[in-house]
């Protein structure tokens, strides 16, 4: 009962993570400004990140944990270098 239920809450994860991606991605279709898009790319990459988490979990393959890590890791990078370009109007200084 309890690894039926643990499938279950999975996948209802999964489906619900999947919807906040798409959500994203329609705001960083539509954003009304380019602090809203690079939010919703932040956002994006966060929800990536624990979407393949929890196909890893569910799996059991360690491909997904490590890469879960690399795209949290290029997420981050990437959104600093889109504030700091926002910010600053060139990234390369």
């Amino acid at each position: 009962m309890t690894i039926l239920l643990l499938g279950l809450a999975i996948t209802a994860a999964q489906v619900m993570l999947g919807l906040a991606m798409a959500l994203s991605t329609f705001r960083i279709a539509a954003g009304p400004r380019a602090q809203d898009r690079v939010l919703a790319l932040d956002t994006l990459y966060v929800t990536a990140t624990l979407l393949l988490l929890t196909f890893g979990v569910q799996t059991g393959r360690t491909l997904y944990f490590e890469a879960s890590l690399i795209i949290a890791l290029l997420g981050f990078l990437g959104t600093l270098a889109l504030a700091k370009f926002l910010m600053r109007g060139e990234v390369i200084e």
